[in-house]
């Protein structure tokens, strides 16, 4: 299992502490693979896609919507 996380390195400043996932580019359960994008994810009023860090089974923690803090684990990447 690969856990899914939020780059720190996104937040260019500490003024906005929390991002959005603003959508999920493949359904729950999908087959990804690594480095493909599978979520949009929305910090300082900039757009970012999230890729795979391997390749699997998709699983979401969370739902488009849920505010996201820098590190934070999103999903996982199952074999």
């Amino acid at each position: 299992m690969t856990v899914i996380k939020v780059a720190p390195e996104l937040w260019s400043t500490n003024v906005f502490p929390e991002g959005v996932i603003e959508q999920w580019l493949l359904p729950d359960g999908a087959p990804v693979k690594e480095g493909k994008a599978i979520a949009l994810v929305r910090v300082e009023d900039a757009l970012h896609e999230l890729t795979a860090p391997a390749s699997g089974r998709l699983r979401t923690d969370l739902r488009a919507g849920s505010v996201v803090d820098p590190g934070m684990a999103v999903g996982r990447i199952l074999p």
